[in-house]
């Protein structure tokens, strides 16, 4: 009588491939089975912890539209066309974005988009430093918000642009997003060659009066700091920690909540954490 033998890690390997080969032929499969699948593919130790993550992006982005990543209105960095590129210097270098919409009267009047680098050529040069940024600009490419995002990164690839304007159903501008908006989705956060984690200036961006665009990782000693607060850590760290702990839930884009008198709402968020945070201060 044979004993039986405990299969080799070659064969566990060889039925997970076949398992993978047979689930992409024929019929087309569930999502929820194709994340079950990747769930064991990790525990198997055949992908590791980042690569089952980026394909879960890749997973989420299929499913988001435009109006779910956009960089709302409210938070546009926006340069104006009678603005000559010395006016328009500090705004651009302050922001360090490199790609700007450029408007005649307010957002919903978009004329076209600035790239920084395209200053290059005027901005050490004193006999241009009146000229209008409208005579520079390039034109803009507008979406509508129901676009589906991975086919908008298709396009993004194969126009070669990376930035659009994103309109409503009225034809409103409702928001603006990058190439680097989606790939962050997929890949997660990608920091700025320049960027350092005691930079709150960042993290925290002053939007109007009483209006603070915040990065939900921004720690809660930062935003004290900041805003003169006593927000008391309960086993958190972040503003977004403290938010959530509010709700009770992993809150959506649109969900609002006030903590000892702010007003929190978030702006940008996906299914594992809180991402980007608008905060209305009280009133003195």
């Amino acid at each position: 009588m044979s004993e039986d033998k405990p299969p080799s890690s070659q064969s566990t390997n060889k039925s997970w491939f076949n398992r993978l080969s047979q689930m992409f032929q024929g019929e087309p499969q569930t999502q929820k089975e194709l994340v079950e699948f990747i769930e064991d593919a990790e525990e198997r130790s055949l992908i590791d912890q980042y690569t089952k993550d980026m394909i879960h992006g890749v997973l989420s982005v299929s499913t988001k539209r435009v109006r779910d990543i956009m960089i709302p209105r409210s938070q546009m960095v926006v340069l104006e066309k009678d603005q000559s590129i010395e006016q328009s210097i500090k705004t651009i270098t302050d922001s360090a974005h490199s790609r700007f919409p450029v408007i005649s009267e307010d957002k919903d009047n978009i004329e076209g988009i600035l790239l920084a680098k395209d200053l290059v050529q005027f901005a050490f040069n004193r006999e241009f430093k009146d000229k209008p940024l409208i005579d520079i600009v390039r034109p803009c490419v507008i979406v509508p918000e129901s676009k589906k995002v991975d086919v908008l990164l298709r396009e993004f690839r194969e126009e070669r642009y990376h930035m659009a304007v994103v309109v409503d159903e009225y034809g409103g501008v409702s928001g603006l997003i990058t190439i680097e908006d989606i790939l962050e989705e997929i890949v997660g956060e990608i920091e700025d060659e320049f960027a350092h984690e005691d930079d709150t200036q960042l993290d925290i961006r002053k939007v109007s009066n009483k209006l603070y665009s915040i990065q939900a990782l921004t720690s809660l000693a930062d935003f004290n700091q900041y805003f003169n607060t006593k927000f008391t850590p309960n086993d958190v760290d972040t503003i977004g920690g403290l938010v959530t702990n509010a709700f009770g839930h992993l809150p959506k884009r649109g969900e609002e909540t006030i903590i000892e008198g702010y007003q929190f709402k978030v702006i940008n968020a996906d299914s594992r954490r809180l991402v980007q945070l608008q905060v209305q201060v009280p009133q003195v």
